[in-house]
């Protein structure tokens, strides 16, 4: 039979042996200064004691090393403890839908492959969201509600560079679907949990949570880079699917994983999503708004900072509006934005012809102006309007350099003339597809150091035609070597 053994709290222990010692005098001595001082250390000792526990022996506050809180503290403010995450799955499961297309196989061989991915209802008439890599190429696309009713769909319009597909269903029974409602993807904060849904593998409906690990992800895949990060387990099969806030809202389709790692998902924001589908819906692919305005801080680096404009061209729908130099632009339709990149994304996202309300801050004060976007002109038309400056040997890589100046370099923590900053990249370029990004600082051109833009273009200008060149670029903190072939 095991031993059963009463102990009281070592504290307990301590003070009734420390009780002990103090009230307890060698028998037939008088009490001396050390007895008195004992005493009196005893006293106070135990008034701690007591109020430490309550009177129970019993810390609820652990002995001046940690907290615990007791029964009547509320907790963390505003927190309240999940229980279960079925009811929100029941509620919204109804709109995420199972996507398989055939297509022809690749490197020309002969038949025909199948393919999966997820999606969801956007609209009650028909409407699905899907990623345009789930559709690419595809010849048939088949789309399957939770209910097992199945679709023919065709595709309303797509766009490579934010992997964003709009399908609409075929058929007359495409209506009165379970559509989902969209969130907000700007009031997302790492923490956040999330739900995601989609068909990893084949396996319809399957269900994975987790949380938003980081915000504004850029994996190098191009310049609308934006993406949120979370540990939710997403698998081929789930490109396309939803991502869920703690309401049931969509806040981000499902499209990417690094196949190195694990727990680590890739989602596009729904916001950003939002402001493609009318350009999807009306001209079938992402017809790019042009502003007219030429930025001189991008706004990278330690400080977040609104886009200051340099110029303004002629003629544009910035001038029109009354855009000028010195102006900072701080919001596109009452979204805030921080840096050129995301000006870049909020304008070329819409459509020629929307019209956008811009916020900027002029000395020192707010004002608003409404401006019509146009189509993005050509090169050889916007050199035309005199704001362009490049070399030819810029436009052979398309690279934009801009000086790093002390007004420049300052809010990127850069240290001013210490090379030339990239300001814009050419898609498709190659600078493009050498991986060069806006933002990078550009200090040496084929082992040539250099401290500003007119240094870089001249040492550009020396490369043999057709030869590769190299060039070193600060990115961050880190320097890497970029070869770039033309």
């Amino acid at each position: 039979m095991a031993r059963r053994v009463s102990c009281r709290p070592v504290s307990s222990r301590l003070l009734s042996v420390l009780l002990v010692l103090a009230l307890a005098p060698v028998a037939g001595a008088d009490e001396g200064p050390l007895d008195s001082w004992l005493k009196a250390r005893v006293r106070e000792h135990a008034a701690w004691f007591a109020s430490q526990t309550g009177g129970d022996g019993r810390s609820a506050a652990g002995p001046g090393l940690w907290r615990e809180r007791t029964g009547d503290d509320p907790g963390i403010p505003g927190f309240v403890p999940p229980t279960s995450l079925a009811p929100l799955i029941r509620a919204v499961e109804a709109g995420v839908v199972n996507i398989t297309t055939v297509a022809p196989r690749d490197s020309g061989l002969s038949g025909m492959k199948k393919a999966t991915g997820s999606g969801f209802v956007l609209t009650p008439d028909g409407l699905v969201l899907t990623n345009n890599h789930v559709v690419a190429g595809a010849r048939q696309i088949a789309v399957r509600l939770s209910d097992g009713r199945e679709f023919s769909a065709g595709v309303v319009g797509r766009d490579a560079s934010t992997d964003v597909a709009l399908l609409r269903l075929n058929g007359a029974e495409a209506e009165d679907l379970p559509a989902l409602y969209l969130g907000n993807s700007d009031r997302l904060e790492v923490g956040d949990w999330v739900v995601a849904i989609g068909n990893p593998f084949g396996l319809d409906h399957s269900v994975a949570h987790g949380m938003i690990s980081a915000k504004e992800r850029v994996l190098g895949v191009g310049q609308f880079d934006d993406f949120i990060q979370t540990d939710a387990l997403i698998n081929p099969g789930n490109s396309g699917g939803p991502l869920f806030n703690m309401k049931g809202e969509v806040v981000g389709v499902n499209t990417a994983i690094i196949s190195q790692g694990q727990g680590i998902g890739f989602a596009v924001p729904i916001n950003l999503v939002k402001d493609l589908l009318p350009n999807l819906r009306e001209n079938g692919k992402l017809e790019r708004g042009w502003l007219g305005v030429v930025i001189n801080d991008d706004g990278q680096g330690g400080e977040r900072r609104a886009p200051l404009v340099k110029d303004v061209y002629k003629d544009s729908p910035a001038a029109a509006a009354g855009i000028r130099p010195g102006d900072r632009l701080v919001a596109v339709n009452g979204r805030a934005i921080g840096s050129y990149l995301q000006l870049l994304r909020k304008v070329a996202l819409l459509a020629p012809g929307t019209e956008a309300r811009l916020s900027l801050l002029r000395d020192g004060a707010t004002m608003e102006v409404t401006v019509r976007l146009t189509v993005r002109p050509a090169p050889e038309a916007q050199q035309a309007l005199g704001l362009i400056q490049r070399t030819s040997t810029d436009q052979d890589v398309g690279l934009s350099l801009v000086d790093l100046t002390p007004e420049v370099a300052a809010p990127l923590g850069e240290e001013a003339w210490a090379g030339a900053l990239v300001s814009g990249i050419t898609p498709g370029s190659p600078a493009f597809q050498a991986g060069v990004r806006v933002g990078d600082v550009v200090t040496e051109v084929n082992r040539r150091r250099v401290k500003d833009a007119a240094g870089a273009r001249a040492a550009l200008a020396k490369g043999s035609a057709g030869a590769s060149i190299l060039l070193r670029v600060k990115r961050g903190d880190a320097l890497q070597y970029v070869a770039i072939a033309r």
